[in-house]
């Protein structure tokens, strides 16, 4: 229920009070509210104008109430909230505008339910504003998700099978420490009893999960985004050893944490990680910083860098045979 100060937050404020106090007199209504008692019976009127049947009774033990027999939804939207849930989830989930996808069922069953007026533009909006798709996206089972959140809240171990990148399976013991959402990854931080260290598993690869009895000790300060962010660029197969000719405080904006953890070195500064995709990391994330730079360590890296290299210097090459 929103909290804002506009004429229909208030309203839905007047509304959620009468219908969990009932007899609720336009002083009380005011005082909780924070308006004037003029302003309170507006805000009666305006849900009466929307088609609320709010009575009014006079008296000692009269005030405002609900027609008897009234249903009303067990949630209810703004005109602001219900398009910015819409805007939320075809931003962030594409694949809803998809038939059969599960949060689009969801979500068509939120707007169905929501009052005409509200409905009405958060329909038009679901129907007719096109999300492009995105090939990378992948979704976790809500079953599996739903589990470890649970063992996370619990403080249980839970056991989880798991098939990785390469298609090898394996179960494992593991403290689930949070349950973290990356750019539509999601992404499970614990402490892995078979590996024994940190570990970040893609949720999508989990093919199941299962709470156990035995208890755990969470981390103390843990700041599951920035774990998440530091583990994601360490423990790849192929290391990453960057020079840049630019002070840390300049070179930093343009490095995120899955590239590694950028260090100074006098006037430049250095850039030590790993990655499992070299091609990637030349093309996609060093190409993109604006400063001269040099590998210092990581083979896969330096072939990498210098295919990109290769590749743009012959895009920009004089053709041959043609003229200007």
């Amino acid at each position: 229920m929103s909290t804002g100060t506009s004429p229909t937050a208030r309203a839905l404020r007047t509304l959620e009070i009468l219908r969990a106090r009932p007899g609720t007199t336009s002083e009380e209504l005011a005082e909780r509210l924070g308006v004037t008692d003029r302003a309170a019976r507006r805000y009666v009127a305006i849900l009466r104008e929307a088609g609320i049947p709010v009575e009014s009774e006079r008296g000692p033990y009269g005030g405002y109430r609900l027609r008897r027999g009234t249903r009303l939804a067990p949630v209810a939207f703004t005109q602001a909230e219900a398009l910015g849930l819409v805007m939320a989830v075809l931003d962030g989930r594409p694949a809803a505008g998809e038939p059969g996808d599960l949060v689009g069922a969801a979500l068509d069953k939120v707007v169905r339910v929501l009052p005409e007026e509200v409905g009405r533009q958060a329909a038009a909006l679901r129907e007719h504003a096109a999300a492009a798709p995105d090939p990378w996206a992948v979704y976790p089972d809500p079953g599996v998700v739903n589990t470890l959140v649970e063992a996370v809240a619990a403080r249980r171990r839970a056991v989880i099978a798991y098939r990785s990148a390469g298609g090898n399976e394996w179960r494992a013991e593991v403290d689930p420490w949070a349950v973290v959402a990356r750019r539509t990854r999601w992404y499970l931080l614990c402490h892995s009893h078979r590996a024994g260290a940190t570990r970040t598993y893609r949720i999508d690869r989990v093919l199941a999960a299962e709470e156990t009895t035995t208890g755990f000790r969470m981390p103390d300060d843990l700041d599951p985004v920035a774990l998440l962010e530091e583990h994601l660029g360490s423990g790849w197969a192929f290391p990453t050893h960057v020079l840049f000719e630019a002070p840390l405080d300049r070179v930093a904006p343009w490095i995120n944490a899955p590239m590694g953890r950028l260090e100074a070195a006098g006037e430049r500064c250095v850039l030590r990680g790993s990655t499992r995709n070299a091609a990637m990391y030349a093309q996609e994330w060093l190409a993109a910083v604006p400063f001269d730079f040099r590998v210092l360590g990581g083979p896969e890296l330096r072939a990498a860098v210098a295919a990109a290299a290769n590749r743009l210097a012959a895009a920009a090459a004089e053709p041959e045979g043609l003229s200007r």
